[in-house]
């Protein structure tokens, strides 16, 4: 069954790992948000609006397998138009096509299985058609490995035209990937005159795949980055900003207390004590969903990806390796900025909110947004422009590039 189209009453009451505050196209939330997060790639390069829906006109509502099929198929058409173009000679073109293959099947492996084949086929194929596409389009890329645990995390590094401009390292969630943060985040702050650094954290991408987990303590995998950025790029301690989303609001609140070369550190949401919506999404799942209902396909693999990212089989070992997990306010006293979207779980708003009056910073600020922004969603994943705008605001005062 179809959902039913924009425009749908906010969800009540909020579910404690809810991260929309009303129905975009899809009655699963998982689904809905992911087709939210797959539409608002349009700007950087991603799916236009026409397409993201055509893809979701095909896809059976809560189907993982449906979702999975149907842009796998799409990214396809689009590799394709872009090898077509490329013959041809239209460079620009091809580079275009080949971005919105990437984010085509970017999109597919969100609801694969865990670790499979098909997984593991889909995201090699986002690989090679983002690598492509980068090249292809002239973009000032440099992709970097940071030496980790006997392995190394990957990293996408592009350098700003403006001379000795700041670098912001991105840090993304437990459903991330380096490269989809460039069509999130980075490309607009690269536009806004910064050299952008994104890496994946243990547990990020395909590095479950590798046997590396989510880190309880990912203020050392930080630091390795860092390393990597000031030997490897030149990158200045007191130059370097960091910003994380998602579960990368908790990897970069712990990392703001031990990591002393970062000027700032932006938040969204601040996420210091993750165990909390984990043990509530856990007791949700175990009593049948929010309602009563059974999950869905969609809502079901979201779990299994989770657990396979985190290194545990069960939701008992799960809880037990982050119940303890914290970031400690006291120890954060760099300048610090929080947002958060009006339609985000009530855990991370009550986090977010709680960090921003803990924290020792004597330089800080909390932007909430609401409804009327429609920029409310998790990481403001419904309108990721103002994200940039806060960030890169706020950014320009730390570094006094206003003028």
């Amino acid at each position: 069954m179809q959902g039913k189209p924009f425009g749908a009453e906010a969800v009540t009451p909020p579910r404690p790992d809810q991260r929309l505050g009303r129905k975009y196209r899809f009655d699963d939330p998982d689904m809905d948000l992911f087709f939210m997060s797959a539409l608002s790639w349009g700007p950087a390069g991603g799916l236009d609006i026409g397409q993201a829906f055509y893809v979701a006109s095909t896809i059976t509502d809560g189907d993982a397998d449906s979702w999975v099929r149907s842009f796998a198929a799409y990214g396809e058409q689009q590799n394709a138009q872009a090898d077509t173009w490329a013959k041809r000679g239209w460079q620009r073109a091809a580079g275009e096509a080949r971005l919105k293959a990437f984010a085509s099947w970017r999109s597919a492996w969100q609801f694969a299985a865990a670790g499979g084949a098909t997984f593991l086929r889909l995201y090699g194929q986002h690989q090679r058609a983002f690598a492509a596409a980068l090249s292809e389009l002239g973009l000032p890329a440099s992709f970097f490995q940071v030496p980790w645990s006997g392995k190394a995390l990957p990293g996408l590094f592009l350098r700003s035209m403006a001379a000795d401009a700041p670098v912001v390292l991105l840090i993304g969630g437990a459903d991330t990937s380096l490269e989809d943060l460039f069509l999130s985040y980075g490309r607009a702050m690269l536009e806004r005159g910064y050299s952008v650094a994104i890496v994946d954290l243990p547990g990020q991408g395909r590095l479950a795949a590798e046997g590396l987990y989510w880190d309880t303590e990912p203020e050392r995998a930080i630091s390795a980055a860092v390393d990597a950025l000031v030997q490897r790029f030149g990158a200045r301690p007191g130059r370097i900003a960091l910003i994380g989303f998602s579960l990368g609001g908790y990897f970069v609140t712990r990392a703001a207390g031990h990591e002393p070369r970062f000027a700032t550190v932006i938040a969204s949401t601040p996420f210091p004590a993750p165990g909390e919506l984990f043990a509530a999404s856990v007791r949700m799942a175990m009593t049948g969903g929010s309602e009563g209902h059974t999950p869905s396909a969609a809502g079901l693999r979201s779990r299994q990806v989770a657990f396979w990212k985190a290194g545990v089989r069960t939701p008992h070992e799960f809880l037990a390796r982050w119940e303890r997990a914290r970031a400690d306010p006291a120890l954060v006293t760099l300048p610090f900025l929080s947002l958060l979207g009006g339609g985000d779980s009530p855990i991370f708003a009550a986090q977010a909110r709680q960090w921003h009056a803990q924290i020792a910073s004597a330089r800080k600020e909390l932007v909430f947004l609401d409804a009327s922004s429609g920029a409310d969603g998790h990481c403001q994943v419904n309108a990721r422009l103002r994200f940039v705008q806060e960030a890169c605001g706020w950014m320009d005062e730390i570094f006094d590039l206003r003028g």
